[in-house]
């Protein structure tokens, strides 16, 4: 084979390749999705929501990654239990504050939209939501890390990692990681 054919032939697949990445990514979303409005059903009450789709979310968000980019450059500066330590209050705080803003029971009507691939190994899938009478815009930034998982969420035009990261950097910079751990640990602790 020449290389020419051979270029030809990796160039008239690419597309294809990029397009299962897609249809993988979107399927993945759609299910994680599926699987937290089948908890939210069964969920009798909102105090019990956060704690009932908890294990759903820790299946299909990585959670580690979202508190890395929150935290930004000072994440390395963090040891191995800072950063475990950092990961388990970023996605508690993550998980209680969204699971309270919904009403078990209550569906969103979600529309899927057409993603896009940003870059190699993400996709961005745009999604438009009503619930209860509010439309809502919402990108759900998907990532191959271990399998397509969610790595950040953008409602209205903002990034969830970007809003933390902004509290989270200035925290770090005024006192490091233990500065970081304290503030997520005094949000965590705040009754709902």
């Amino acid at each position: 084979m020449t290389t020419r054919l051979f270029l030809t032939l990796l160039l008239a697949a690419t597309p294809l390749a990029v397009s299962a990445q897609v249809a993988e990514a979107q399927t993945r979303l759609k299910s994680a999705v599926n699987e937290v409005l089948a908890v939210a059903d069964r969920t009798a009450n909102r105090n019990a929501l956060a704690e009932n789709v908890r294990p759903v979310l820790l299946k299909h968000v990585s959670f580690e990654t979202m508190t890395k980019r929150a935290v930004g450059p000072g994440w390395r500066q963090f040891t191995p239990a800072q950063q475990k330590q950092a990961t388990q209050l970023f996605s508690t705080l993550i998980i209680r504050t969204y699971s309270n803003k919904f009403t078990p029971g209550e569906h969103p009507v979600i529309t899927y939209q057409t993603a896009v691939t940003p870059a190699a190994g993400r996709v961005d899938v745009p999604t438009s939501m009503v619930y209860k009478g509010s439309h809502y815009s919402v990108t759900y930034r998907m990532e191959q890390i271990g399998g397509w998982r969610i790595s950040d969420v953008v409602i209205e035009g903002v990034s969830l990692i970007a809003n933390y990261r902004s509290q989270l950097d200035a925290q770090f910079k005024k006192g490091g990681a233990n500065a970081v751990l304290s503030s997520l640990t005094q949000s965590v602790s705040r009754p709902q």
